[in-house]
């Protein structure tokens, strides 16, 4: 792991130094600061090694490539290496672009990407090696449509939408779950259906349906409440709570959350899912929406993130205890 702290505060960079040798690396049980390289340039060093230091990063990143090993460079952040490079332009009296950037910042924006991938190295022992690059893009007041964002954009095939709204809301990662986005998931299909599950796909699919449904309807609810909605909207903005609470967010620092594999996503999402589609049917069947949002078993969802990985057999307990819950709310409506 490489980190590359590009014109940042120094105490962003020390609050890293300080907390890298207490968190031990699951895998080994060393701690994570002994795989780890660290290169600090902040923000008052010099303009140009600022411009050299996330050259510097990269470099020693395809080294360790080299030896064999995966690795992940976090550069934060590629917008003050962009500035550096427009003080340097405009010393050496070059031609503007736009905002003032050089107009050569796109190509050495997508250069820098370009770097990362998996190869096959050269030379004996027979290796392989990977280089995952993570740029963190700060642009002033958060517009997006200002140069170093936008050609980052254009380069990358993933996006992570980090929001205040969220952290200030305790809600971690604070990734923005309509505006994020990824173009490896048609890539990554034959992958999911084989090693994660037939139902992946389509979970996935209903789940963003609904946070976008949710966000649609948190308009009407300010304006005038959510006992104005109907009893199926309730349902979908309490399923889409589900699934933000629930299923999203994650505690790093807690032993079981800190990790979570494909298998276990699966069977978390699909009993949030299953609830939703139980609810709709006993909505069909007159049931009061207040009474299935009092379901017990909506704890017990909430709680299967701490569910240990390998504990498959309790997720099939709160699968049969979630089909039992609602048989019984629907024979208590009958009766």
């Amino acid at each position: 792991m490489v980190f590359v702290g590009c014109g940042e505060r120094g105490n962003e960079m020390t609050d890293v130094l300080i907390e890298l040798p207490q968190l031990e690396d699951p895998k080994t049980g060393e701690k994570l600061l002994k795989r780890s390289v660290l290169i600090a340039n902040t923000s008052n060093m010099p303009v140009a090694a600022r411009e050299a230091s996330v050259y510097t990063g990269i470099t020693i990143a395809e080294y360790f490539r080299d030896m064999g090993y995966s690795v992940a460079l976090l550069a934060d952040s590629t917008s003050r290496w962009a500035e550096a490079m427009r003080e340097i332009s405009g010393r050496l009296e070059e031609m503007p672009g736009e905002e003032g950037y050089p107009a050569y910042l796109g190509s050495r924006i997508a250069d820098f990407y370009a770097r990362a991938g998996r190869v096959v190295c050269l030379g004996e022992p027979k290796r392989e090696g990977s280089l995952s690059v993570i740029g963190a893009v700060s642009p002033p007041g958060g517009d997006l449509s200002e140069p170093v964002t936008q050609n980052t954009l254009r380069v990358v095939k993933v996006f992570w939408s980090l929001e205040d709204k969220l952290a200030y809301r305790r809600h971690f990662p604070a990734i923005n779950w309509l505006t994020s986005y990824s173009l490896y998931s048609e890539a990554l299909e034959p992958y999911y259906l084989e090693r994660v599950g037939r139902e992946w796909l389509e979970l996935r699919r209903e789940a963003m349906r609904l946070l976008q449904v949710e966000a649609e309807l948190e308009e009407i609810v300010r304006l005038v409440g959510v006992e104005a909605l109907s009893p199926s909207d309730r349902l979908a903005l309490e399923t889409a709570r589900s699934i933000r609470e629930d299923f999203l967010m994650q505690n790093a620092f807690d032993e079981v959350d800190t990790y979570t594999s494909l298998q276990k996503q699966l069977r978390m999402l699909k009993l949030i899912i299953r609830f939703y589609e139980l609810g709709r049917e006993a909505i069909a069947r007159a049931v009061p929406i207040e009474r299935i949002i009092e379901l017990p078993i909506r704890e017990a969802i909430a709680q299967a993130k701490f569910i240990p990985e390998g504990q498959s057999e309790r997720f099939g307990e709160l699968e049969r205890e979630l089909e039992q819950q609602f048989e019984e709310l629907s024979r208590a409506k009958v009766s």
